[in-house]
């Protein structure tokens, strides 16, 4: 049986191609799950631009181009950093819209006030950045499976809606 994934990410395929957009990812606690589904899909190079794994905060200063102020403000795991992820990876990678992907996996890291399982996924590139909050309930590898079906759906919405 194929992966449900993996058919969300071909129809996400199907979308770009069809109106000639081009996708770039950053992910943090997916730890590049997002564009090894896009990958698993033939024919993803005429539209996906690549990825990048911001784990820590220097890389996502460094490779993204997230603001060290927005990091302090706000804390790697924000509707902000989601955000600045997304326009990092569109800018520097070159393409129509940027996903972006940060949160605590689980099973430690969390807190009060960040618990396991928070997520935040942003597209950017549209009209305005799209983000979207999540607390997943589930293992680690349930919530990394979550948050990069989070991030193909939004995706998609955006190429859908006319991003």
């Amino acid at each position: 049986m194929a992966d449900p994934l993996v058919e969300h990410a071909r129809r996400l395929q199907d979308a770009c191609l069809e109106r000639g957009l081009t996708v770039a990812a950053a992910e943090s606690c997916t730890g590049g799950l997002v564009a090894h589904l896009i990958t698993e899909v033939p024919g993803s190079s005429g539209y996906f631009r690549g990825g990048v794994v911001a784990y820590s905060d220097d890389v996502k200063r460094s490779a993204l181009g997230v603001p060290d102020d927005i990091l302090r403000a706000h804390g790697a795991v924000s509707a902000q950093v989601a955000v600045a992820m997304a326009d990092g990876a569109r800018a520097r990678l070159g393409a129509d819209l940027g996903a972006g992907v940060t949160g605590i996996a689980g099973p430690d890291g969390g807190s009060e006030a960040k618990p396991v399982g928070l997520v935040y996924v942003a597209v950017a590139g549209g009209p305005r950045p799209v983000v979207q909050r999540f607390v997943w309930p589930h293992d680690r590898e349930g919530n990394k499976r979550a948050s990069a079906e989070a991030v193909l759906r939004l995706l998609l919405e955006a190429v859908e809606g006319g991003a």
